[in-house]
């Protein structure tokens, strides 16, 4: 009977075994104990299909599981795994470690994405544990979806890495279907900025830092302090606004020098908050939100006593670059934080994470996650007694990048003296209407423009460039282009060529309902800056470490550039941009074979307020530098037709 009994459970297991619709975790290789470096592992354990149910692009839940040990003989400090997803995948949790670009779950990382560790950051050896396997590895439960990839088939990423610097992975390899190991090993020829036996990780350098400085701390609360921080000189924020996630259902009591964009504390009354602070009044909070969005104040708010009185505070959202106001290249404000357990106990907190800054027409900045460093100096306010040090400190460092898919949001139009017609930003270069009015080619070309098209906005230039067209026998696609859609647009002329030098003229056109103060524009001219001169409505000057870009700003009082407005008669006229305009000079003395016709007088890269623009694919040609008769009485003939036009 006991015989037939195991029998029956052997073959129900089998059957079990059978009727799965997904793999099962192959035991891994022994490889792990071949390893005295770093082994990754990465473990697909279950996926199953899930709603709608599609012909194509059908969704699956996957489940894995990334384990990281540390069988060397150095501690492994804030380690980073690079995993190579592949099938769209939208990470929806992630144990025991955070997306180290700062993106909050759910995340699409379909081209692959770095973990890092949370809240345990640092791997320690075995050799100092005694071979305690919590300290050394660190294992992540992955959940997300996946398209594409059903049973019998594995959803298994491209490759997986160490990203610390270094180290060397090879090509991980594969156990069966559903287990990617490699082991990555020092690299004997790299050096690193991380000295063994250091409590705290050395500061680092990036386009932009923010420092989280615990000021005052006590068993519920603390004051913090946050410092924003610009290093890049064409790094830029206007109107910034800041977000992270809380951890451990932290939530925000006071500020100075900042404020939420939603004052709400509900999140709080009807969750655990509540429960734990019965006797708290939460109508005198500030916000609850697990991932608050918080912005700077008005200028006005610097010295209210309540709000303001906090060093670089204030600004209205605006960090300039360091050569254009050092002082005002660094923003800053104070909080007080209500804690939850289990972090109720002076010396215990945990920094928030998926930091995310962004401003109005600037660059776009990724941040890693906060980074536990020596703890930051504060000035004594009396000037009397020696710095002292704040209680803990968490560096986080953003660099600019530009994402996948991402649009600028400036363009840049070419002109010369030697061609009539003005080469207009290019069609979309600020991103396609989601839905238009009208029938336009997202594809096609766009219109060549006569230079006072240049001050009307794109739907009031139709008639214009249909006219010019029509006169220079240009072609005209139909469905007509579609327009730039961008808030702000550039054009560069070459203004003059002669035998000693030459010049250009930039006139910068605001196309927004807001005004740009401060402003800076930054021109990259390959073949042409070293033969720089002068900027005379500007202030302009070559930009030390960045490779032949001249750096420009209005001169004071005439740093700002007016939001675009009404014509004299809104009824028949159209919006009139705010704008700006210089005259550029340069010589030929350090460049004798520059050949300004050919297109050297013209930018390889331009900058706003720290966004590169898009730049046209063509330059005007030179075969009309010598203009005829015949073309002399066409340009007057087209000014007719375009006055006559405009009038209408």
């Amino acid at each position: 009977m006991a015989f037939f009994s195991l029998c029956l459970l052997i073959i129900t297991a089998a059957l079990q075994v059978a009727g799965q619709t997904t793999p099962v975790a192959e035991a891994p290789a022994p490889a792990a104990d071949d390893c005295n470096g770093i082994f990754l592992q990465y473990v697909f354990t279950s996926g199953s299909k899930i709603k709608p149910t599609l012909k194509t692009r059908q969704p699956y839940k996957f489940q894995s599981i990334l384990s990281i040990t540390n069988n060397g003989l150095d501690e492994l400090k804030l380690w980073r795994v690079f995993v190579g997803f592949q099938h769209d995948e939208i990470l929806v949790s992630a144990s025991n470690a955070v997306l180290a670009d700062g993106e909050s779950f759910p995340a699409l990382v379909g081209n692959g994405t770095v973990f890092a560790g949370f809240p345990v950051a640092d791997l320690k050896t075995a050799v100092e544990t005694a071979g305690d396997t919590t300290q050394t590895t660190a294992q992540i439960k992955i959940v997300g979806t996946q398209f594409g990839v059903g049973s019998p088939n594995v959803p298994m990423p491209s490759n997986i890495s160490l990203e610390n610097d270094g180290f060397i992975c090879p090509k991980p390899s594969m156990q069966g279907k559903s287990v990617m190991q490699v082991c990555c090993n020092k690299d004997s020829h790299s050096k690193t900025n991380l000295t063994l036996g250091e409590k705290f990780s050395p500061r680092q350098d990036g386009d932009l830092t923010i420092m989280y400085d615990m000021l005052r701390t006590y068993d519920s609360n603390y004051w913090a302090q946050v410092t924003i921080a610009n290093h890049n000189p064409l790094g830029r924020l206007d109107n910034w606004k800041l977000s992270w996630d809380w951890m451990n259902d932290e939530f925000i009591w006071e500020m100075k020098g900042a404020y939420p964009s939603v004052v709400d504390t509900s999140e709080c009354v009807f969750g655990p908050q509540a429960n734990f602070y019965q006797n708290l009044d939460f109508s005198t909070g500030l916000n609850c939100q697990r991932r608050p969005t918080l912005i700077d104040l008005p200028l006005e708010k610097t010295n209210d006593t309540k709000l303001g009185m906090i060093p670089f505070c204030c600004r209205n959202g605006t960090i300039l670059p360091p050569a254009m106001d050092p002082s005002k290249s660094v923003s800053a404000f104070q909080m007080n934080v209500f804690k939850m357990p289990p972090d109720l106990n002076r010396s215990s907190f945990t920094p928030p994470q998926n930091w995310k800054i962004e401003g109005r027409l600037n660059p776009d900045y990724k941040c890693g996650p906060p980074v536990r460093v020596s703890p930051t100096q504060v000035p004594d306010p009396s000037g009397l007694l020696p710095a002292t040090s704040v209680f803990a400190s968490w560096q986080v460092v953003c660099n600019i990048t530009q994402p996948k898919g991402a649009s600028p949001r400036c363009c840049v139009s070419f002109s010369a003296f030697y061609n009539e017609s003005i080469i207009p930003c290019p069609t979309c270069s600020c991103g396609c209407p989601s839905n238009t009015a009208r029938t336009c080619s997202t594809k096609a070309p766009a219109l060549l423009l006569p230079s006072q098209a240049l001050l009307v906005p794109f739907d009031n230039r139709t008639k214009m460039s249909l006219a010019w067209a029509d006169i220079n026998h240009l072609p005209v696609s139909n469905p007509l282009p579609c327009g730039d859609n961008c808030g702000v647009s550039i054009n560069w002329h070459l203004f003059t060529d002669y035998r000693g030098g030459w010049s250009a003229r930039i006139t910068i056109f605001n196309w927004e309902d807001a005004a740009f103060a401060d402003w800076f524009t930054a021109v990259e001219l390959d073949k042409a800056a070293a033969g720089f001169d002068a900027v005379y409505s500007f202030n302009g000057t070559m930009l030390d470490g960045v490779n032949n870009t001249i750096f420009m700003q209005g001169l004071p009082g005439l740093n700002y550039i007016v939001a675009e407005a009404d014509g004299a008669n809104p009824e028949k006229d159209p919006r009139v941009p705010g704008k700006q305009q210089s005259v550029i000079s340069f010589t030929k003395k350090n460049i004798p074979n520059i050949n300004i016709p050919a297109g050297d007088g013209f930018p390889t890269k331009l900058y706003f307020n720290g966004e590169e623009c898009s730049l046209p694919k063509v330059l005007p040609t030179s075969s009309s530098s010598r203009m005829s008769s015949f073309t002399v009485t066409t340009s007057i003939l087209a000014a007719v037709v375009v006055f006559m036009l405009v009038r209408q």
